[in-house]
């Protein structure tokens, strides 16, 4: 019940926050079921944030950060790590050499801590020392409390959520930039063999929007009604006729698109299954939501034996580039909107050249460099050093040696030699659920900033999302309540 609760939900968080909510659901679990203590919880939302660096013992080495030595303190404070400063002082060769491994929460922790602390507690270690692999080390404490689909990406499927849905239970999707769900709901509906009638909102489209709702009410179609947050003079009528409208047809849905807008019909949320449509975080999760609209009879569209390659190639090549935006400037200099349409334009662009190409000569790799480079995704490249970027990664990506077993993104990353869609979704479930920078053509040390704000910026959520222990009498005793079971399970 909890997975599917999480699942229910998680689809209607943006990207950003979609991990949050693991985690903090996880802590909260975790702190009932007593499996962490408060003041372990409250040690890794807060750190040594509450400390003063002349109020402490002074750090016994100049390489440990102020805020390293601060977070060291206040975990000094739990009966695990009473002793952490005093081993960190007599033995510091060690703990740097731990310290400056490239995954420390995959090495070994000197001291003996390595065979001494459940997962939690390593966690705390790691965001104590490493701000940067907070995240990392997170994602394996909610595998291990709560299992591999709470850490993983929560893949939007269209198929289930249109199983869910209802006559009376309209379908919201949350926009974002580059994000536009229209032609994934356009092919659904092709798929069940139903019209879909869209109309973009704004000053005036009621009417037009009154006309086509009261047609798919008696003919079963679908309305998609887009970008309603330029129109919520009409939602709240909208909401009335969806589920007080008598004879309305079995097979008709509601479909919404909004920016998020404070004065959006809170009744008509609450009555609505909700969804985002953005990329999801990570290659892992980009190529299994790619791999989610491949059928079999997409990878039998062509008979050439390039054919397959070069689709995933083509997947492969959609998610590193959007994903490289969470670099920031060393990403891209531009953060660059692309989107699923840009996908499936070279998807048809691939298809159309092997139906057309001379088998002697084979695929014509100049072509198909220009297409990806200056027109289907160099299309929406404005800086002269991204397009040189992007015209590296087609130089070296479209090419002719994709078709040799040899052939590797970066590792393990390589093009599988898969007959079906399910041995493609079975190479993809096996992909590390984080990436390593260098698979995108980067140093290691470009990740550092990225992790860092993105731990430092969920704690602070965290912190800033919880009751204030002043503010009431009800928020103290749930305090208090927290502080007695801690000192019952010590004593």
């Amino acid at each position: 019940m909890t997975e599917n609760v999480f699942l229910y939900s998680a689809r209607g968080f943006y990207e950003q926050d979609k991990f949050l909510y693991a985690l903090l659901l996880t802590l909260k679990i975790d702190l009932n079921r007593g499996k962490i203590s408060y003041d372990q919880f409250n040690t890794f939302i807060k750190g040594g944030a509450s400390l003063d660096l002349n109020s402490v013992d002074p750090k016994p080495k100049k390489w440990i950060l102020d805020s390293t030595w601060l977070n060291l303190v206040q975990l000094s404070r739990l009966p695990s790590f009473s002793q952490i400063l005093i081993q960190v002082g007599r033995n510091d060769k060690a703990w740097k050499a731990w310290f400056d491994s490239d995954a420390p929460e995959e090495s070994a922790l000197p001291d003996g801590y390595d065979g001494s602390l459940d997962i939690f507690s390593k966690t705390l270690l790691i965001r104590s020392w490493c701000p940067d692999r907070t995240m990392a080390q997170s994602r394996k404490y909610i595998t291990d409390s709560m299992g591999p689909v709470f850490a993983d990406a929560v893949i939007l499927s269209m198929d289930n959520m249109l199983k869910e849905s209802d006559i009376r239970s309209p379908m919201i999707c949350f926009l974002s930039a580059g994000s536009d769900p229209t032609e994934s709901i356009e092919k659904l509906a092709k798929q069940n063999s139903t019209e879909c009638r869209a109309i973009s909102m704004g000053q005036g489209q009621e009417i037009h929007a009154r006309r086509i709702l009261s047609q798919s009410f008696e003919d079963g179609g679908w309305i998609l009604l887009q970008n309603c947050h330029l129109g919520l003079d009409y939602m709240d009528e909208l909401l009335e006729q969806v589920t007080t409208a008598p004879n309305v047809n079995k097979n008709f849905r509601c479909w919404i698109t909004t920016e998020p807008h404070p004065k959006f019909p809170i009744n008509l949320l609450q009555s609505s299954i909700k969804y985002t449509a953005e990329p999801p975080q990570g290659l892992r999760a980009g190529l299994k939501r790619t791999y989610n609209l491949v059928t079999q009879e997409t990878l039998e569209l062509s008979n050439m034996f390039q054919w397959k390659p070069m689709l995933f190639c083509t997947a492969f090549f959609h998610s590193v580039v959007q994903e490289r935006r969470k670099f920031g400037p060393l990403g891209w200099n531009i953060p660059y909107e692309f989107n699923q349409s840009d996908y499936n334009s070279g998807v048809q662009y691939v298809q159309n050249h092997l139906d057309d190409m001379d088998i002697k000569k084979g695929v014509n790799w100049k072509a198909v460099q220009y297409m990806f480079g200056e027109i289907l995704y160099g299309g929406r490249v404005t800086d002269d050093l991204d397009k040189v970027l992007l015209n590296t990664y087609c130089r070296v990506w479209l090419e002719n040696h994709i078709f040799d077993d040899k052939f590797k993104f970066y590792k393990t990353y390589v093009i599988p030699k898969a007959k079906n869609v399910q041995d493609y979704h079975d190479y993809i479930d096996g992909l590390p659920l984080a990436d390593t920078p260098e698979v995108f053509g980067l140093h290691s040390n470009a990740d550092i900033t990225y992790q860092t704000n993105t731990a430092n910026s969920t704690l602070s959520m965290i912190v800033n999302i919880q009751p204030k222990e002043s503010s009431g009498t009800f928020l103290t005793v749930i305090f208090l309540r927290h502080r007695i079971y801690d000192f019952q399970k010590k004593n």
